[in-house]
Order: structure tokens, then C-alpha cells, then sequence
């Protein structure tokens, strides 16, 4: 099995704990309101933290998806969370699962920046292509920017 590690950073106009609270802690019901593919993101099993395994329902081409997501930390106090991608459609063929770690920090302007450590877990000696890198960041941004905007939108939300 390889391991191959990416990370990326962004920033942010809003606060750590209020987008932490949108990317995390409400994200099971903010994400399918705010983006339209995306239709439920539901606990399987578990109870929400570590070892909780979550469906994230989507639709994609016309065709209904899942994802089914491993909760591994939710950290509220310190605005981090890890989980991996262990099954459905966001698992190509070559890769065993995909492992975030996200943690924010307080930025410039009581915003804030987000750090994130992806990790493909590939099979054999396989490697990542270069297009599944590309979309899987695309997906991971399109979130990012649709629960950071729902929380400009909403100035209330905290």
C-alpha cells in the first residue's frame, strides 16, 4: 500500500468557531441545503463521533451516488475534525480509502484559515491520477465555499 500526501490551505472572512460549527458540527444539515446535488448526508451507524459512519447521498450525472464517510475526531474546543472516505462512488478502484484532516486556526480580520492534510491510502503500488487529485479538491472547495457563503449570508448564524 502507498500513502501519498497533499496538502492545501485556504482562508476565510468568517470566524473559526462559526465555521467550524457549519463545516462540522451542522454540516450533516447545512450541506444539502446549500448545495442542490447533494441530497442527504445520514449516520448509518455510530453516533456521531469517532467511528461514526455517515452516507452522503448525491446525485451526479443523473444518477443517485453515495460516499460513505468515517468520522474520526471531532475536536469542537480546538476547530478540528478528521474522517476518511471508506466506501461508494469517491473511492476510485485503486485507492483503499482517503483521509482529511482539517483543523482552522484564527485568521486575519477575526477570520479565519483552514489547514487540510488528504491522504490517499492506495492499493498496491497504485498511484493517485492526477485528474482524481484535481476533482477530489474541486468537490472539497465546492463544500468549503457553499458552507463559508451560507455563513455570509446569514450573519445570524453562529
Amino acid at each position: 500500500m502507498g500513502v501519498f500526501n497533499f496538502e492545501e490551505e485556504a482562508t476565510s472572512i468568517v470566524a473559526p468557531a462559526t465555521l467550524h460549527k457549519a463545516l462540522v458540527t451542522d454540516a450533516d444539515i447545512l450541506t444539502p441545503k446549500v448545495i442542490d446535488a447533494i441530497k442527504s448526508i445520514e449516520i448509518v451507524e455510530g453516533n456521531g463521533g469517532p467511528g461514526t459512519i455517515k452516507k452522503l447521498t448525491f446525485v451526479e450525472d443523473g444518477e443517485t451516488k453515495y460516499v460513505l464517510h468515517k468520522v474520526e475526531l471531532v475536536d469542537d474546543a480546538n476547530w478540528a475534525n478528521n474522517y476518511s472516505i471508506v466506501g461508494g462512488v469517491g473511492l476510485p478502484d485503486t485507492v483503499e480509502k482517503i483521509s482529511f484532516e482539517a483543523k482552522l486556526s484564527a485568521g486575519p480580520n477575526g477570520g479565519s484559515i483552514a489547514k487540510l492534510s488528504v491522504k490517499y491510502y492506495t492499493k498496491g503500488d497504485a498511484i493517485p491520477s492526477e485528474e482524481e487529485i484535481k476533482n477530489g479538491k474541486a468537490k472539497g472547495e465546492g463544500i468549503f465555499k457553499a458552507l463559508e457563503g451560507y455563513c455570509v449570508a446569514n450573519p445570524d448564524y453562529n
